[in-house]
């Protein structure tokens, strides 16, 4: 079996209870198996303080600290001040998991926006990108995005949900674009998207526990199988996997400032 090159999962969720059972065990078999590094993202105040202790426990797993957008009414004064401390963890590599989710309405969507904009100005101040969440939300993230002059940080849309043109919007202001498990799916909404948008453009992830790629589709994502990922983007994009590896993970590395010595 061909030896793979190094992978990074660009965003995992390992602090979730899901992993209570075996979290020692899925961390030694991703390594163990290709990658060299996780990016672990919380979603509130709890699972950001959980990211980073993750990222304090082993060298190769790193944090993103922020609150998801159905946490967004949640998002107070303490906590605010709490994640700005995080932030400035050497282990912390971005402000995520923020954004827009008008599918789930878990907080109102006007409270979303301002929460939004105000992590977004946290990570300028920190000098630092950001991992974005949007669904059903496109067109208010992306204008969002720009009036809050994402372009001088940059980041991500993770699970890309949009369409190639809001790919390449995207894309125009410093962003990248993140494809997981649903790259395996049988004509999956993510395809159009990962085969338009040029290669330099894009990063990959598992988003486990969730949306775990075909042939373990119905069972528990983890970071081993972003392989999955990485081989279905080189079929997609018809490019030798080797060229996906070298090219998706150096995005990464560029994108959280992994470089100089970090993995």
């Amino acid at each position: 079996m061909r030896k793979l090159t190094p992978m990074i999962d660009t965003h995992a969720h390992i602090d979730f209870p899901d992993f209570d059972s075996d979290r020692e065990d899925v961390i030694r078999n991703a390594f163990d198996t290709g990658l060299k590094a996780i990016i672990n993202i919380g979603v509130d105040r709890e699972s950001s303080i959980r990211s980073v202790e993750l990222a304090d426990s082993n060298d190769r797993i790193f944090a993103a600290v922020g609150f998801h957008p159905h946490d967004s009414k949640k998002f107070d004064k303490p906590s605010k001040e709490q994640i700005a401390r995080l932030a400035q963890h050497p282990k912390v590599v971005a402000i995520g998991e923020i954004g827009l989710d008008y599918y789930r309405d878990h907080s109102p969507h006007d409270v979303q926006q301002q929460v939004f904009a105000e992590q977004i100005a946290m990570a300028r101040e920190f000098g630092m990108p950001i991992v974005v969440h949007v669904r059903e939300a496109m067109t208010d993230a992306l204008d969002i995005l720009r009036r809050e002059k994402v372009h001088e940080i940059g980041g991500v849309l993770h699970c890309f949900p949009g369409t190639p043109d809001d790919a390449q919007a995207a894309a125009d202001m410093n962003m990248l674009v993140a494809f997981g498990g649903s790259l395996t799916f049988k004509n999956s909404r993510s395809i159009p998207a990962a085969k338009a948008i040029t290669l330099d453009n894009i990063i990959l992830e598992t988003d486990c526990p969730f949306i775990t790629p075909v042939p373990f589709r119905g069972k528990r994502n983890q970071p081993s199988y972003v392989r999955y990922a990485y081989s279905a983007l080189a079929e997609i994009r018809d490019i030798p996997l080797e060229t996906i590896e070298k090219t998706v993970d150096e995005n990464a590395i560029r994108l959280f400032n992994l470089g100089d010595g970090a993995i």
